[in-house]
């Protein structure tokens, strides 16, 4: 399907693909610099320089950095930190550096540097003159993301909405950091099923449910091929033969094992687009099939996979020739191939095709030993990409798991249509509250912005890790971490422009007036944007930006308590405190983007 995004994603600059720069350094990086350089004249030649630790000022230092770089050293030299601090400050404070305005000792010997507000306002002007907020590709990685992965001729479920919103918040930070993004929907469309579904399909198919809900029909056909095998084993053999002539190439199957496919592909499609989500390929496990019998063959010849009982294993044996781990079955006793010889063959298709350095698979954490022994499997071919299991906890309600024989699994587009509808009543009651009216329309889009932010951000908020209570009053409430949260927060950055400008006041771009302490946190914190969009990338945590937003939405509501924007007491602190308005909208507008998650202009 095509890639559909939000506004914010329209307008945001597209994967660059020309020649880009190495990361450009941060303030951390120049403090870390400057840093580097006091400590290697303090020191000499005795000794190596300690890792260096630069960290954002606790609330209350008059510094906006601080390092126990002082304290690190006082083994190395035998003095107190106290006096080592002060050697470094002399040292510092001789280079002259403008971005810093004063370094100082304090406590028992942490190093607080404090910015100049010269500095701050260029940190300011930059990150509003600039789409991306300052923030600059620079030459990534081609990397493939695996993640979403649902099987034809069954429907989404709740069970899907964790793979598939993780896959893409990292696809999205991936592509807007510079690597070359490949998202992969390796969709499950080959293998047994299928034969037991032609047969159900000429037997009992309902033609008009197909109509109806073609996805629904498949998946009927499907229960009640194993509810009546289990009564008659003689329908196994029946649906192996239709399996051995699909697989064989005949017309009929063929056609039908087609329209299975892409019946079921524009079911996924349609969430997809609700979703926002989008693939760059959609290959699935059938695109292999030519692959596997070679590449078992090639193995064996290469002696890294070898025959056990007329299976084929790949065995991980220490230099005792004891097992390390499990033995990776690639080939079953008939011949048959398995998740682990398609996993392989899309491996190496994704080094063809793609010349791919690194592959993220996003799966929940209960295939972490699949993927260990294809991680494994791959090192011992020679492959030199780089791998990671993203892998994540499990969702459950309140009451325990979901389970099918329980009824309490929850198809996707229910799940969306019940996140839609109890968002757009809550906006209702709050405009009932205020007195007002909104279109049909404004209503309709603000649902979907809210109910499915909310769905998304629940997830994305949590480490992937971690097992999940489904709870939908917790994800749209407005107080706390939550979307609704962020997003109002976002409106509310709208609401303040709007009145402003209703009043001739716009933010000039560059006017900062670092008054209170406040002023220059929420400046700091904006600015670090990139480093935070790093780091949930090469992690694999969405949550560390979710992190991020919900401090910045927390530290935003404060700033404007303390410092009002239209009753400034002089046109500069206006002009600055607008500015820092705009830098918080947009800095809000685009990290919520970036976890496929739209901010609305008005709530």
């Amino acid at each position: 399907m095509l890639c559909l995004t939000s506004r914010a994603a329209a307008n945001r600059p597209q994967p660059v693909t020309e020649t880009l720069p190495t990361k450009p350094p941060t303030i951390r990086d120049m403090i870390t610099a400057e840093l580097d350089g006091a400590v290697r004249a303090l020191l000499g030649s005795q000794a190596d320089a300690p890792s260096l630790v630069v960290e954002r000022s606790k609330p209350g230092f008059s510094s906006d950095f601080q390092s126990p770089v002082a304290m690190q050293l006082a083994k190395v030299l035998r003095q107190a930190p106290r006096q080592i601090g002060a050697e470094l400050e002399q040292w510092l404070s001789a280079r002259q550096n403008a971005r810093l305005e004063s370094i100082e000792v304090s406590g028992p010997g942490f190093l607080g540097l404090r910015l100049s507000e010269e500095y701050l306002g260029e940190l300011l002007k930059a990150a509003l003159a600039s789409d991306r907020l300052g923030i600059e590709p620079f030459a990534g990685n081609t990397v493939v993301i695996d993640y979403s992965s649902p099987n034809v001729a069954k429907r989404m479920h709740i069970g899907h909405i964790r793979s598939t919103v993780i896959g893409d918040a990292m696809r999205r930070m991936g592509s807007f950091l510079g690597h070359k993004v490949i998202a992969d929907n390796h969709i499950g469309d080959w293998g047994t099923q299928f034969g037991q579904l032609i047969y159900a399909w000429r037997n009992w198919r309902d033609d008009g449910a197909f109509e109806e809900d073609p996805v629904g029909e498949l998946e009927r056909l499907y229960v009640k091929f194993h509810k009546e095998a289990a009564e008659n084993q003689d329908l196994n053999a029946l649906a192996r033969e239709e399996l051995r002539k699909l697989q064989a190439g005949d017309e009929d199957n063929l056609a039908l094992w087609k329209m299975f496919r892409r019946s079921s592909q524009d079911a996924f499609d349609s969430i997809y687009e609700r979703l926002g989500v989008c693939f760059d390929v959609t290959y699935g496990e059938s695109h292999y099939n030519e692959r596997l019998g070679p590449l078992v063959e090639r193995l064996l010849e290469q002696r890294i996979a070898e025959r056990s009982d007329g299976a084929v294993c790949v065995f991980f044996r220490n230099e005792a020739g004891e097992d390390e781990m499990t033995p990776f079955l690639i080939q079953k006793k008939d011949g048959a191939a398995l998740y682990a010889t398609t996993d392989l063959a899309t491996v190496e298709l994704r080094l063809e095709e793609f010349a791919a350095e690194r592959m993220i698979y996003v799966t929940d954490h209960r295939q972490k030993l699949h993927f260990e022994q294809l991680f494994a499997t791959a090192e011992k071919m020679g492959v030199e990409a780089d791998f990671a299991h993203l892998g994540f906890g499990m969702m459950t309600l309140p009451e325990g798991a979901f389970s099918t024989r329980q009824g309490n699994v929850i198809r996707l587009d229910e799940l969306l249509d019940e996140a839609e509808r109890r968002a757009r009543a809550t906006q209702e009651q709050r405009l009932q509250e205020r007195g007002e009216q909104w279109s049909e329309e404004e209503l309709a889009e603000l649902a979907a912005t809210v109910g499915l932010g909310a769905l998304k951000y629940a997830d994305l908020s949590n480490n992937p890790q971690s097992n999940i209570v489904f709870s939908f009053d917790r994800m749209l409430s407005f107080d706390g971490n939550t979307a609704p949260y962020l997003q109002y927060t976002s409106a509310r950055t709208f609401s303040l422009l709007r009145k402003a400008r209703e009043q001739g006041h716009e933010p000039d771009g560059e006017t900062f007036a670092g008054v209170s302490a406040a002023d220059r946190d929420l400046l700091l914190h904006v600015v670090d944007l990139g480093r935070v969009i790093e780091i949930a990338f090469d992690e694999g945590k969405p949550s560390v930006l979710a992190t991020w937003l919900y401090e910045l939405a927390t530290r935003y509501h404060s700033w404007y308590a303390s410092c009002p924007v239209l009753r400034a007491e002089r046109p500069e602190l206006l002009a600055s405190r607008l500015n820092l308005t705009l830098l918080c909208q947009r800095a809000l507008v685009l990290g919520l983007d970036l976890l496929g998650i739209r901010a609305p202009e008005r709530m």
